[in-house]
């Protein structure tokens, strides 16, 4: 009946509105599991739930009795879960992001896994949840730099005033590039310092090995962040008016860097920098630190 009343109102409305939650914080889990012996009872929804529509396995975050956070990995098929095609974002659109909407949906307990152990104390959880991010939100700058090259090789025309016959020899353009593939080093050079961190974290998972994972992944995720965003915007500067026509499909870079970037705020990753530098003060534990 959950379902069944949730896809109502949403066809009530036109079919255009995402159902939405009422919690207040990202970490404030509406989804809760009772246990069953064998296997347990979810009730709940799930929101943006990447790749659901065409996936095998479903990943649910769900709250047991105590309030600590599981995650029960429910059969696509399974009697009771529903998955609404409802992901409209002009970015990330081929993430299949729907709505989960789960009712009375059993989970052997061979799929439950206790994700609030991986925050209980110091581990690299966080760093490897975020170092994805990171990892992503560089490969959008390093696609659209690489784009933007092509296109002003092969088709954007020399400014008037430059005085030149190509595109590629202009003094602006040239610096342009040079200062984009600098940030896209430092991105990637942060990425793998982080990476290495993060091994160090799970081969010995303690305060501080976990700390510097999590500081160095902050680092990165700021730079991947930054780089993506601007080289995503620079593309058409760069490349001009002729790169903004749908035959090129170029917009796709910017949509994605805007939709991706925005998975957590990098200015709270700048404010763990700073209050473990300035003041020792280690990261929280969780999955977005």
């Amino acid at each position: 009946m959950l379902a069944e009343n949730i896809i109502s109102h949403l066809e009530s409305e036109g079919g255009v509105r995402r159902w939405t939650s009422a919690s207040k914080r990202a970490v404030d889990f509406e989804t809760r599991f009772v246990d069953h012996g064998d296997h347990v009872v979810v009730n709940g929804q799930k929101f943006y739930s990447s790749g659901a529509l065409l996936a095998h396995k479903v990943p649910i975050v769900a709250l047991d009795d105590e309030g600590r956070a599981w995650y029960a990995i429910a059969d696509r098929d399974a009697p009771g879960l529903t998955v609404i095609d409802d992901w409209s974002s002009f970015g990330q659109r081929t993430t299949l992001s729907g709505t989960v909407i789960l009712d009375n949906v059993k989970v052997d307990k061979a799929w439950l896994v206790p994700g609030y152990k991986g925050y209980d104390k110091p581990t690299a959880d966080g760093a490897i949840f975020q170092i994805i991010q990171v990892a992503v939100d560089t490969g959008i700058a390093s696609a659209a730099i690489k784009e933007t090259i092509d296109f002003v090789r092969t088709k954007s025309r020399a400014w008037i005033d430059c005085g030149l016959d190509h595109a590629w020899d202009d003094p602006y353009t040239i610096q342009a590039i040079g200062g984009l593939q600098l940030r896209l080093h430092a991105a990637q050079a942060l990425l793998e310092k982080a990476g290495l961190a993060i091994n160090r974290a799970v081969a010995d998972p303690n305060a501080d090995t976990v700390a510097e994972a999590q500081i160095f992944t902050a680092g990165a995720k700021i730079l991947s962040t930054e780089i993506a965003i601007e080289a995503t915007n620079k593309l058409f500067e760069l490349a001009g008016t002729r790169s903004t026509l749908a035959e090129h499909n170029l917009d796709r870079h910017w949509r994605n860097a805007r939709t991706h970037t925005l998975h957590d705020p990098v200015r709270w990753k700048y404010s763990i920098l700073g209050k473990y530098f300035l003041n020792g003060e280690k990261p929280p534990l969780h999955a977005w630190s």
